[in-house]
This record gives C-alpha cells, sequence and structure tokens, in this order.
C-alpha cells in the first residue's frame, strides 16, 4: 500500500491546544520524527469552513482534525460526502469518537499510530440537516453546558460560580413536555428533564463513560431522562462509576433508524457533539450507515471484520439448505 498523504487541520483556539503548547512546527517535527509527510493548516485567520474546504479540495487521501470533539464533527461533515478518510489527533477534552476507536490519546503515540491504522466505516446522523457523530441533548443540559463554555479560561472564583449555578439551575429546572414519534409509527408524549438521541448506543461497564463499542449498527439510541434532581445526580454518577448505569428508574431507553421530536416551542436548544446551538421545531433525526471512512487502530478493524463474518455465519445457518 503507498503511503497516505495527509492534510492537517489544526484549531488553534481549542483549549487544550493551547495548553500543550501545541503549534504548526512541533506538529511538523512528530510527523517527522515517524517518516510521515504532512501539510498542516494552521491558519487562525481564516474562517474553519474555508480551511476544510481547501483540504477538502487537496490532493491528500486522508484529513487529520486535529482538536475537540466540535472540530472532529466538522470536519466529518464535509468527508461524509467525498472519498477522504478522517483521522484523529485527539486535542479535546472529551475526545470521544478517538476515545470509542481506541485510540491513544498521547498525541505523540496517536501520530505514530496513523502509519499502521486502516479505513473503519461509521454510522453518521443528523438532525435537521446538521450531522453529528455522537448524540444530540435537549433540556437543561444544553443550558448547563452553556454556562460551562462561558467560565472557560476563568479562574478558580468563576467555576465555583459556576458550580453554584449549576446546582441552582438542577434544582429550579423545569420538565419539557414532547411528542417524540420514530419511523415505526409509533407516537409518544413525554415530560422529560433531558433526552439525547445519540448515533448508536452507549455501553455499560466500569468506567466507561459515554463510551461505544459498536459504531456501525445503523440505529439511533433514545435516552430519555424524566426528572434530574440534585439528589439524581448524585445517584446517577455513582451509577456510571460502578458501571450500571442503564438500570437508573428515571431513564428509559428506546432504538429507532428514524426519530422526530416536537414540541410546543417554536425553537429548541440542543447540544451537537459538546456544541450548543439553538434549532427550529420540530427535530428530524436520521442515520446514515456507514457513511463516513474514519482511519482506527487496526485492533478495531479485526474486531469489526469479525463482527460481519459472525453475522454472516449466522444468517447463513439460518438459511434453508
Amino acid at each position: 500500500m503507498s503511503q497516505r498523504r495527509f492534510h492537517l487541520v489544526l484549531n488553534v483556539n481549542s483549549g487544550t491546544v493551547q495548553a500543550l503548547g501545541v503549534t504548526s512546527d512541533t506538529l511538523k517535527a512528530m510527523f517527522a520524527e515517524q517518516g510521515l509527510e504532512v501539510t498542516i493548516d494552521a491558519d487562525p485567520d481564516t474562517e474553519l469552513s474555508d480551511r476544510i474546504r481547501r483540504a477538502i479540495e487537496g490532493d491528500a487521501d486522508t484529513i487529520i482534525a486535529a482538536g475537540g470533539d466540535g472540530t472532529v464533527t466538522a470536519l466529518a461533515t464535509a468527508i461524509v460526502h467525498s472519498d477522504k478518510n478522517l483521522a484523529i489527533l485527539p486535542l479535546g477534552t472529551a475526545n470521544l469518537l478517538a476515545r470509542d476507536l481506541g485510540m491513544p490519546l498521547d498525541l505523540r503515540e496517536a501520530i505514530g499510530a496513523l502509519r499502521d491504522m486502516e479505513p473503519l466505516a461509521i454510522d453518521v446522523s443528523e438532525v435537521n440537516g446538521t450531522i453529528f457523530l455522537h448524540k444530540a441533548v435537549i433540556g437543561v443540559i444544553p443550558e448547563l453546558a452553556a454556562g460551562r463554555e462561558y467560565i472557560r479560561g476563568q479562574g478558580v472564583g468563576a467555576k465555583i460560580g459556576f458550580i453554584r449555578y449549576f446546582f441552582r439551575r438542577i434544582s429550579r429546572a423545569r420538565r419539557l413536555a414532547l411528542e417524540i414519534s420514530t419511523g415505526d409509527g409509533q407516537s409518544r408524549v413525554e415530560r422529560v428533564q433531558a433526552i439525547a438521541v445519540a448515533s448508536n448506543a452507549y455501553d455499560e461497564g466500569l468506567g466507561r463513560f459515554f463510551h461505544r463499542d459498536k459504531l456501525d449498527t445503523g440505529l439511533l439510541t433514545i435516552y430519555v431522562l424524566h426528572h434530574l434532581r440534585v439528589a439524581d445526580v448524585f445517584r446517577l454518577a455513582t451509577g456510571m462509576l460502578a458501571g450500571h448505569w442503564r438500570d437508573y428508574d428515571a431513564l428509559s431507553i428506546s432504538t429507532a433508524r428514524t426519530v422526530t421530536i416536537r414540541s410546543k416551542k417554536p425553537r429548541l436548544q440542543l447540544m451537537i457533539d459538546g456544541e450548543v446551538q439553538s434549532m427550529e421545531a420540530p427535530l428530524h433525526f436520521k442515520i446514515y450507515p456507514r457513511a463516513l471512512s474514519v482511519l482506527a487502530p487496526l485492533h478495531a478493524v479485526k474486531a469489526e471484520i469479525a463482527d460481519e463474518r459472525s453475522d454472516t455465519g449466522e444468517q447463513a445457518q439460518g438459511q434453508p439448505a
């Protein structure tokens, strides 16, 4: 196989990038150490959309997102309509997709691992035309996330103030009345504190926070949180730490290929892959099976191949002779 051509888009405004002191020069040196050639775009004066367009129009077969989950999703939105591969350098706070893929979270190790990675086809989801890779959340959670973004980079006093705001907002939060309809014709009205629509499903396990083992089931997972009082926050967090949060009594879980959420409110606030935005209701969700090619460690690709062979074998056994 010929050596891949990499085009790296660096989000210089990422808090992690700034904290680590990552620059175009340091990245070039790290790639050179691995014998990898890369074109690096770290232009802070050009809109990200224009930088992504340049990357897509270039001759590189693999576009690297060097930043947080928002940067990864922005690049994926463009790559899903092209013949390019997406690769990730985990330079964000959560690094959700990188963790799902089992990638090294150390920057130098992640660059070294690029040499032996192979393409893996994963699902991509959409709400009202906006692509997401992880989840879209409605309700009190986006408001709390917006407050978190406001204090990012500020001092200890601001962080203490946010903690007070967090518990005050939780204690006063009102439930939303939403109609949830799925593609199989089922519809229900729920009064919720929050609802998340995720691309595939989050797994349980000790210390496995929002981790997905499968990224290509072709199913959306709907998590409905009926109430979220202060006591619920601690109970749910404890369940997550212990690895059995799915049995939490205030949470209901279902799956569908398409979902529509209606509200009496003309607009709803969402947190989409960590980015908060307002969107006109109703919200129409759908999933595109295996629509994005992303570079993944060999163990993830081999596991997917094994699953495919297992599924094929089960189908064959179920067929008449």
